[in-house]
């Protein structure tokens, strides 16, 4: 069977990374073009400055990629569905619930496929720990998600910026896995932001969860952007009848009661791509927004402190 040619627009550091190799190797598709601003070819296939002129120059290609900042998000996706491609979305999604809601609304009303793509929850271990959190219910949690902006985001000044989320850029990863395996419904209930006082995002965050459940589980999360010793990428839970899971390594390896049940490589973006193939092959849509809520709820609840400046 024919792969599908997709075009990646927006080729920062997560499409060379992780977008372009994976799709070179898919069963399921092709890199047909890339839409780069500053230029940014792959291999020796087309690259176009703007969307506008890869969908007049291509009109064969029906998929899109979209690896833009969250800021720009909803226009370029908007303009894909109204040329009629079927939309793969880098995380955060948009800056905004509302623009998301929108997105969903004329995806549906275009009739065209928007995928949300949540890598973290791509993996053996997190599906394990839903399944053992729903059978045994949870006492308790605590997410720290701590990793170096120089290391990931090397000079990249729009995640400072309003809109740029700042460190829960990555903070919405471990999110993505708290709102997949957790069995009920969670809120936030308060949250400490630390701003650098020349920036307009946070470095660090600290975050207390609540739920309607009876018997109030204590969670809570901690996100820093400073870590230079290497990610700390853990998620620790405390069940019902007392034996403790914990994810490590984003989400890749799974620990029950300090034993390793489940170690994996990472391959989230490649099951990302075989499940855009199989939502492809139903016709149908995807989007969470559990996240994103979790985010904007730190952000609107959040006492603010200024910290000291941030330099590259």
């Amino acid at each position: 069977m024919a792969k599908h040619k997709i075009a990646v627009i927006g080729v920062g550091k997560i499409a060379v990374d992780q977008h372009l190799p994976v799709i070179d190797k898919s069963r399921d598709f092709e890199v047909a073009a890339t839409v780069s601003g500053r230029g940014v070819q792959h291999r020796d296939l087309p690259v176009f400055k703007t969307a506008a002129e890869l969908y007049t120059a291509m009109p064969e290609v029906k998929l899109v990629a979209i690896c833009t900042p969250p800021g720009v998000r909803h226009a370029y996706v908007r303009e894909a569905i109204d040329a009629g491609k079927h939309v793969l979305m880098e995380k955060p999604p948009t800056p905004t619930i509302s623009e998301l809601d929108d997105l969903v609304a004329y995806a549906k009303k275009k009739k065209r496929i928007l995928f949300q793509t949540w890598h973290s929850r791509y993996n053996e271990a997190v599906d394990a720990t839903r399944k053992i959190l729903k059978k045994n219910g949870l006492r308790t949690a605590r997410i720290d998600w701590r990793e170096s902006v120089r290391k990931w985001h090397p000079g990249q000044d729009w995640v400072w910026e309003p809109g740029g989320f700042g460190v829960c850029d990555p903070g919405i990863n471990a999110l993505s896995i708290f709102t997949k395996v957790v069995p009920f419904p969670v809120f936030v209930e308060k949250a400490h932001l630390k701003f650098p006082a020349n920036r307009q995002t946070p470095v660090d965050v600290e975050i207390v969860f609540k739920s309607g459940e009876a018997h109030q589980p204590q969670m809570s999360a901690g996100f820093n952007w400073l870590e230079e010793s290497g990610e700390i990428w853990t998620i620790r839970f405390e069940t019902l009848k007392g034996d403790e899971l914990k994810l490590e390594k984003g989400g890749t390896v799974l620990r029950i009661n300090g034993n390793v049940t489940i170690e994996n490589p990472s391959e989230e973006y490649e099951q990302i791509y075989a499940h855009f193939a199989k939502l492809l092959r139903k016709g149908k849509s995807e989007v969470s927004d559990a996240p994103l809520r979790l985010v904007a709820d730190a952000f609107l609840l959040g006492a603010r402190e200024n910290v000291e400046e941030f330099h590259w």
